[in-house]
């Protein structure tokens, strides 16, 4: 009984934290940055096509924003362990998802999110695409 116990109260923890993250507001800190909470891709997603019409690879550094002109080229840091990474912005994330950003599955392992699932980061423009989906 007490391992039931256990599991149900590490299941109500989880599901409070996502609650938490799902509904976190992206703060504008300055000209061209932002902060916010950063999640990344469900391996389902991997093979599939992006709203740039790359084909989306958890391999590679990019993301997925809301708000940024496809091709953008972002500076993501994890606000808690100062690890940071480029990635280029190549697709969309539901509407409905309150979060800043949707990082790769290697972008996210390089700045440390994957254990947790979610982070505090902060992203910052570093090159705005002039006409991306011109220039493929």
């Amino acid at each position: 009984m007490n391992m039931i116990k256990k599991f149900y109260f590490s299941i109500l923890g989880l599901a409070f934290i996502m609650c938490l993250f799902s509904f976190t507001n992206i703060k504008k800190v300055a000209e061209n940055k932002w902060n916010g909470v950063a999640s990344y891709y469900h391996a389902k997603f991997h093979g599939r096509k992006t709203a740039t019409g790359e084909v989306f690879s958890n391999a590679k550094m990019t993301a997925a924003n809301n708000f940024l002109k496809l091709g953008t080229l972002v500076k993501v840091t994890n606000l808690t362990s100062g690890k940071s990474v480029i990635v280029k912005i190549n697709d969309r994330m539901n509407a409905n998802n309150h979060r800043l950003i949707d990082l790769s599955q290697a972008a996210a392992k390089k700045i440390g999110i994957v254990q947790q699932g979610v982070g505090n980061v902060s992203i910052e423009v570093l090159s705005a695409a002039t006409d991306y989906l011109a220039n493929r």
